[in-house]
């Protein structure tokens, strides 16, 4: 499953259902597809986010020994999302995703 985050301030973002659904706990929602955060909101979901994913920078790193790929952190895969957030806060727009 892929989840498609979009809003008029800034270009859409694509995640994959797994890593989408990560963060939107870490900004406080509930992970269900679709959904939308307010504009009046935005700032705050930003703000968890970036919480979360700061603790997170804070914990060792969990490697894959199994694995042929380099692992992705968190903090690498919210950024577009953290980018998208702080638009729609700066133009005070909502935030959509399906």
């Amino acid at each position: 499953m892929l989840v498609t985050f979009t809003t008029d301030a800034y270009a859409d973002i694509t995640l994959f259902g797994n890593v989408a659904l990560a963060m939107l706990k870490m900004m406080g929602h509930t992970p269900s597809v679709p959904g939308a955060i307010l504009a009046a909101d935005v700032p705050a979901a930003l703000s968890r986010l970036t919480a979360a994913i700061d603790a997170e920078k804070a914990a060792p790193p969990v490697e894959d020994t199994d694995a042929d790929e380099p692992v992705v952190s968190m903090a690498h895969r919210a950024l577009p999302l953290m980018n998208l957030l702080a638009a729609a806060a700066k133009a005070e727009s909502n935030v959509m995703w399906k």
